[in-house]
């Protein structure tokens, strides 16, 4: 094997293990956290409602097909939706109010009082989640967001932000990928009892 190319992987491999120690230093209660809001909404007849541009689109939508059909065990069709799978929506509002009001657009038709936003932006500066997010709270839902660095807009208007904390989208992506698959069995869980 060529050295360079073993000492890439081995490097990717090690800054992988990092954000996973720091999950586990730092991001088990947020996590629980998340999960518990989660609970809470869908047990009081809530949904979740997912959003996010790019790798988190395709994390939304994975996370809706996770709760919608199962995880690991049968139980009850769960109420989720991911906001980024219709794309007559998404190219209509995009084109009539512009992707900065993509999600904000649904919310508005959507969301209400009870319910949770779960906004993903690895950067936290999407503006199109952020005014989602923005839109949610005002209407009375609890906002989970999942970021890829501490400080961002995207944090300041959540309830609970799981903060990834690395400078790279794809290490950042890999940890929110654990970190729901974690809330998806402990929301899962919840309904099996």
């Amino acid at each position: 094997m060529d050295e360079d190319i073993r000492k890439k992987i081995i490097e990717t491999i090690e800054a992988h293990k990092k954000t996973i120690n720091a999950l586990e230093a730092t991001g088990i209660e947020t996590v629980a956290d998340a999960a518990k809001i989660i609970i809470r909404a869908l047990k009081q007849n809530g949904r979740l409602y997912i959003c996010g541009n790019g790798g988190s689109a395709a994390d939304a939508q994975h996370i809706a097909s996770e709760l919608v059909g199962r995880f690991e065990h049968e139980r009850k069709p769960l109420p989720a939706v991911a906001m980024t799978t219709d794309t007559s929506i998404i190219t209509s509002l995009s084109n009539d109010y512009g992707y900065e009001n993509v999600f904000a657009k649904q919310v508005e038709a959507l969301v209400k009082k009870g319910d949770v936003l779960w906004a993903i932006s690895t950067s936290g500066a999407s503006a199109n989640v952020i005014a989602a997010a923005k839109l949610a709270k005002k209407k009375g839902a609890a906002v989970l967001a999942f970021t890829g660095s501490n400080g961002s807009k995207l944090e300041q208007v959540a309830d609970i932000c799981f903060c990834a904390n690395s400078k790279s989208t794809a290490r950042s992506q890999e940890i929110h990928q654990l970190g729901f698959h974690i809330i998806c069995g402990l929301v899962e869980d919840s309904f099996r009892k």
